[in-house]
């Protein structure tokens, strides 16, 4: 019996020893209360399949996080560091349960903080460092966001139940709200950094109107902010308004950054030394002063300088309107400034200097009576001169002065932190996007002179439904066909109308399968140059007889802008361009293949991110303005300064001349300051008009200065081009692009540089009066210049 008993002693635990807390049970030692213990972190770690993430997997999420949201710029090894980080501590579940994305978002804000630059190299500790931190926040592939240790944490850490020590940075700073002003959105790739350095097609972007960013200017804050609201293409009338206003108030900054309207203090540092005039001293000019239309009130006889949007009134007045109100003008002795140098037309926005005459019977009771502020002035305005904004050079705007050396400097305001096109800022990228440009550009052009990759061929007007321009568009392609093959330019414009008349609007017999019958053609003759499709991006820019706009405008005035050519039509096309890249037989690793991009009307192509920017555009300028120009009386004839004229003249006003245009004015103004001279140098603009300017050049200069001073591709009514409102910023020409292609059928081809902008008009393919004769442009990316040339077929 002793023994039974010492053998069930011999089985009952030891609970003295592990256990100090008292038992309920002799036999099972189990606890009256049993302590919940905290689980120390490795018994909750879930385990983690590490995978082995690709680089190309994971960019579009870096570029979503990293540029997009953050506005930094990764490079191709910090890219793969960041991949094979990812790929082993988030495991398979880095994009279902989106562990990567907050590990992204860690990492782009811990960069920030450390106030690192906006480019992430791979190379160096910064990166390596961040990562680390990272890892030791995360638990089961999650960052762990731990709050302040609370007393019962202490206290199970001095027991040493949990060995878990999470790190947690403090100070982060909040995301930029505006995340227009990105950096860049350019990265490179992974296996194609070699092909990218020797090929300058790998640094060209078409951006379509609908892709760009919808940007406001802030008039308050003096700067540009993205527009959250959803784009629509039926908005709310408030979005008309906005439109407009935006026009105004960046032409009114403009505006206000060109020296002629800075103060008085700029003036007199500019000039240090009094001018003697008639024995008398003279002293330098004052600056001008724009008069809002709501401050004309109560101020008759006076004369003032105003900026604001011609219009008509409800009677058919032209009016003047700017954010304060309107005032009815009298043009009857107005002078255009330069005399026939630019257009103007109800649409423009446009300065005008003269004297106020209020008279209280001048508008009357009826529908253009005295409205107040916000309406119609009650009065009159005689306009002695008239002209357009002084335009203001891309670099200017972005901040950035040529040095003329290769380089760029930063110069002080502007908005080089800006990204107009989603394709990073000029201040961000300017050093490495200019270096690079200057190390492909110049490779090619010592490699192949005088031809190179570095040409973009831009064909005007080609109708497919005419036989002659399928055999014009042979004969240019064979030019380039007979050079080699890495002479091939790297991108063909080919801009709209593509047929003469509306066919889906009963302008042909067939409609619609017509209309793929001719594109059907088209890819027939692209086929016949399959180096040239291999090698190059063909770019198509519709025009108003192309679908679908113009099934309902039977080939009138469409909407703008316009989008790309609808697929169906196009189908052979790209069948054409796969052909060609299959039968190539390039290496499985090269990605830079040739492609057909159906754009948008208008569209632009970028170059090295925000380095060159090339606006195209399709439409029948000359035409609309010559139908809408308001006319002035003749020129009357000169006064001899002998004669004593009550009304002295004085030539070439600052505020409606402040360009590098091109002749002498004599405008009629008050004689207050007649002796005085303008801040605007004027040593070029005072030189006399040249005889014998070839017709064609002056329209040709009438067009690009009437375009480039009004900053926008439609300025007309939106009774006569209609405008989707939320969708007119992609009309704006500020900053001023590199270069402007203005496809009118209607203007002789040209190409000529206004302000640092190169505008060029290939007019159509087969040229018009010219038997047998292909006309094209050829615009060379590496010198910025454009040249017009010609071919018989």
């Amino acid at each position: 019996m002793a023994a039974q008993s010492v053998s069930a002693v011999s089985h009952i635990p030891m609970i003295r020893d592990s256990n100090p807390i008292p038992s309920s049970s002799a036999a099972f030692g189990t606890p009256v209360h049993p302590l919940r213990r905290k689980q120390t972190s490795d018994a909750a770690t879930p385990s983690i399949l590490p995978i082995s993430l690709p680089a190309a997997t994971l960019r579009p999420l870096a570029f979503r996080t990293f540029t997009k949201k953050h506005n930094l710029t990764l490079t191709s090894s910090a890219l793969q560091n960041i991949a094979t980080f990812i790929g082993t501590h988030c495991g398979s579940g880095w994009r279902e349960e989106g562990l990567a994305e907050k590990v992204l978002d860690k990492a782009a804000k811990e960069w920030k903080k450390n106030g690192s630059s906006v480019i992430i190299p791979g190379e160096g500790s910064d990166l390596a460092n961040i990562l680390q931190n990272i890892e030791r926040c995360m638990v089961g592939g999650r960052i762990v966001h731990q709050r302040a240790p609370s007393r019962h944490d202490n206290l199970i850490q001095n027991q040493g139940l949990s060995n878990a020590v999470v790190a947690r940075p403090s100070g982060l700073s909040r995301d930029d709200s505006q995340q227009s002003l990105g950096l860049t959105t350019l990265d490179l790739e992974d296996n194609d950094e070699d092909v990218r350095a020797q090929n300058p097609r790998s640094w060209l972007r078409v951006v379509d109107a609908f892709d760009q960013p919808r940007l406001t200017y802030n008039a308050t804050q003096k700067l540009f902010e993205v527009v959250r609201k959803r784009a629509s293409l039926l908005p709310d009338p408030s979005c008309r308004m906005a439109l407009l206003r935006d026009r105004y108030n960046i032409v009114h900054q403009r505006l206000m950054r060109n020296e002629a309207f800075q103060t008085s203090a700029v003036a007199l540092s500019r000039s240090k030394s009094l001018q003697r005039s008639s024995s008398e001293m003279v002293m330098p000019q004052e600056a001008y002063k724009l008069t809002p239309i709501a401050n004309l009130l109560g101020r008759s006889g006076s004369t003032h300088v105003l900026l604001g949007l011609l219009g008509t009134s409800p009677i058919g007045d032209l009016i003047l309107s700017d954010l304060t109100g309107s005032i009815a003008l009298d043009l009857h002795h107005a002078r255009p400034v330069p005399e026939d140098g630019a257009w103007f037309t109800p649409g423009m926005i446009v300065l005008a200097e003269g004297l106020y005459e209020e008279e209280g019977s001048v508008a009357g009771p009826g529908l253009a009576g005295d409205g107040g502020v916000g309406g119609t002035i009650g009065g009159i305005f005689h306009v002695a001169s008239i002209g357009g904004p002084p335009c203001e050079r891309r670099e200017v705007t972005l901040g950035v002065t040529d040095t003329g050396k290769g380089s760029n400097t930063i110069a002080a305001g502007g908005f080089g932190w800006t990204d107009f096109l989603g394709v990073g800022s000029e201040r961000a990228n300017r050093s490495m996007m200019r270096n690079l440009e200057k190390k492909v550009l110049e490779k090619h052009h010592l490699a192949f002179r005088p031809q190179g990759r570095s040409r973009v061929i831009i064909l005007g007007e080609v109708n497919l439904d005419n036989s002659k321009t399928l055999a014009a568009l042979k004969q240019v392609l064979g030019v380039y066909a007979l050079e080699e093959a890495e002479q091939t330019p790297m991108a063909f414009v080919l801009i709209g109308n593509f047929t003469r008349h509306a066919v889906l609007a009963g302008g042909g017999s067939g409609g619609s399968i017509e209309y793929k019958e001719y594109f059907d053609s088209l890819a027939s003759v692209l086929s016949d140059y399959p180096t040239m499709l291999e090698d190059s991006t063909f770019v198509f820019v519709p025009g108003d007889n192309d679908p679908w706009a113009s099934a309902f405008s039977a080939g009138a005035t469409a909407v703008l802008p316009k989008r790309g050519l609808p697929e169906m039509y196009t189908s052979r096309v790209k069948r054409a361009f796969a052909t060609a890249n299959v039968e190539a037989k390039r290496p499985a690793d090269q990605k830079l293949r040739g492609e057909a991009i159906w754009s948008t009307n208008p569209s632009r192509l970028t170059m090295f991110g925000p380095s060159q920017e090339l606006v195209i555009f399709r439409d029948d300028l000359s035409g609309r303005l010559r139908r809408k120009a308001l006319r002035f009386q003749a020129v009357a004839e000169p006064v001899s300064p002998d004669a004593g004229s009550a009304q002295p003249t004085r030539a070439n006003r600052a505020p409606v001349n402040g360009q590098e245009a091109t002749g002498q004015e004599h405008v009629d103004v008050d004689g207050t300051i007649e002796s005085a001279e303008s801040l605007v140098p004027t040593a070029r603009a005072q030189e006399p008009t040249p005889t014998g300017i070839p017709s064609d050049l002056h329209a040709a200069r009438k067009l690009v200065k009437t375009m480039l001073d009004q900053g926008y591709l439609s300025p007309f009514p939106l009774t006569d081009r209609p405008v989707l409102w939320d969708f007119g910023g992609s009309l704006s020409l500020y900053p001023l692009p590199t270069a402007l292609v203005l496809m009118d059928p209607e203007a002789p081809p040209f190409a000529l540089t206004y302000e640092g902008c190169h505008a060029m008009n290939p007019g159509p393919l087969v040229a018009q009066g010219k038997r047998g004769i292909a006309q094209w442009i050829e615009y060379d990316t590496r010198t910025r210049k454009g040249k017009t040339r010609d071919v018989r077929f």
